[in-house]
């Protein structure tokens, strides 16, 4: 017996890919809030690295919960599903506290960019298979 149907799973990734998002955005406003900064970032290196890991996030999300709702509109296996997801979700939780931490490169950036590329590849790989 499946430990979940396609729509669960795609479900579960999508659950978390939003947490991570309202956790990125909680970010921007505590550093907003602390920084007195209503628009813009002021300059303020913690706020642009918020700013920019929340607007990083936001820019792969659509894509990536787009993919997950495909793949389960395919039928793809839960198991495709969840490994596109921890792949999606894990890399833009690494990107996202690469970015926070620091505006140059980083171990958490690269591995994130690295991981988020790598599962947008897996579902390309399956939706395509799906649809040939």
């Amino acid at each position: 017996m499946p430990i979940s149907t396609s729509a669960q799973a795609a479900a579960l990734w999508t659950a978390l890919t939003l947490l991570v998002l309202l956790l990125l955005s909680l970010q921007v406003v505590r550093q907003r809030t602390k920084h007195k900064v209503l628009i813009g970032d002021d300059g303020v290196p913690e706020l642009v690295r918020a700013v920019r890991a929340f607007g990083n996030a936001t820019e792969y999300a659509g894509p990536g919960m787009a993919a997950l709702i495909m793949l389960a509109v395919v039928g793809a296996s839960p198991l495709a599903i969840h490994l596109f997801g921890a792949a999606f979700v894990i890399g833009r939780i690494a990107h996202a506290i690469g970015i926070s931490q620091s505006a140059g490169t980083s171990i958490g950036r690269a591995g994130g960019t690295l991981l988020t590329w790598v599962g947008f590849l897996f579902a390309i790989v399956v939706l395509l298979f799906y649809a040939i």
